[in-house]
């Protein structure tokens, strides 16, 4: 099970393993927003992203013979590039599925961190399926993105962090906001604060038609999203919340929020300009969802994680540089 000693647990793992990110803020951002937004920035993490918190806590939880057996994880990139680092730290096998026309800098990345990457069709192949039968074949373990309790008790750690340097700070948070795909960061974020901030609201952060989370704890259980869509956002673009993750979700959050992709581009930018960080779209959309709350948040403080930074450059470039694309609009 996913508990605040479990997180603790982890960290003491992590400790050495991870970077400690920071919790940055731009006064002059602020007096345009009209609340105070502290941004927590896992694009500045090992990998890239957040996931290698998660990656490394469930692979150091194998036993000497499971890592002898290597991993086999699925994943559009980021936990991919997780699993891979994690792996090769500990001298473990790991083999990814990826979808072919995932970022060419994850693939790429993925494959230089030691991994064996099998890349799949995203729209005509099932690349949980292809992961469960690769492990039951070899005997690998299989390391899910966020359906794991020791996955999500490593994504907890950023939770743990928050609080500490709010401490430090002398502060206190009326509101996080964090983005989701799977759930498991949240998840792990939410039983976090549970314990150190019983009194902060936390957000679900999600782009326009994959908004799964929000419509599901919205109708008090799982709800898929409807196909033939397509999002920027591939990091966190999932089918539906999961099985473990929701129950988790369901009981902590306070709700959820739907950014468009002109408010991602737009936080992106903001990020850029205010904060001198560089996000992929599914990193950005929680700051594209507080800013989109700032009537609301007027005078309160509020903290949004940057979950990832691993954005194909050239792409970012050409679509920020367009005319009338990513225009902060604070």
């Amino acid at each position: 099970m996913l508990t605040f000693e479990t997180i603790q647990a982890a960290a003491a793992t992590l400790k050495g393993v991870v970077r400690v990110t920071p919790l940055l803020e731009s006064e002059l951002l602020n007096n345009r927003l009209g609340f105070r937004l502290l941004v927590k920035p896992e694009c500045l993490q090992v990998t890239g992203s957040f996931k290698i918190r998660g990656a490394y806590t469930k692979i150091a939880s194998l036993s000497a013979e499971e890592r002898q057996c290597g991993v086999v994880a699925f994943s559009s990139g980021n936990h991919a590039q997780g699993v891979a680092a994690a792996a090769s730290a500990m001298g473990v096998k790991a083999t990814i599925i990826m979808p072919e026309d995932a970022p060419a800098t994850k693939l790429r990345n993925t494959a230089a961190l030691g991994a064996e990457v099998i890349t799949y069709n995203r729209h005509t192949g099932d690349r949980a399926k292809i992961a469960r039968d690769l492990a039951e074949q070899t005997g690998a373990v299989l390391a899910p993105p966020y359906d794991d309790y020791a996955v999500m008790a490593g994504q907890g750690t950023v939770g743990l962090e928050i609080a500490d340097q709010l401490d430090a700070a002398g502060l206190g948070a009326d509101a996080v906001y964090c983005p989701v795909g799977g759930g498991g960061l949240i998840a792990g974020l939410a039983t976090a604060l549970e314990t150190r901030l019983p009194k902060t609201a936390i957000y679900a952060a999600e782009p326009v038609n994959f908004e799964d989370t929000q419509r599901s704890l919205q109708a008090g259980k799982r709800v898929g999203n409807e196909t033939g869509h397509a999002s920027i956002c591939d990091s966190i673009v999932t089918q539906i919340p999961g099985e473990l993750t929701f129950p988790i979700n369901r009981r902590l959050l306070s709700g959820g929020r739907a950014v468009t992709e002109a408010e991602v581009l737009s936080a992106i930018r903001i990020l850029m300009d205010d904060l001198k960080i560089v996000a992929e779209p599914g990193g950005a959309v929680a700051v594209a969802a507080a800013v989109q709350d700032a009537p609301a948040l007027a005078g309160k403080t509020v903290v949004a994680v940057v979950s990832g930074g691993n954005a194909d450059l050239g792409w970012l470039t050409r679509t920020l540089g367009q005319t009338g694309k990513g225009a902060s609009g604070v």
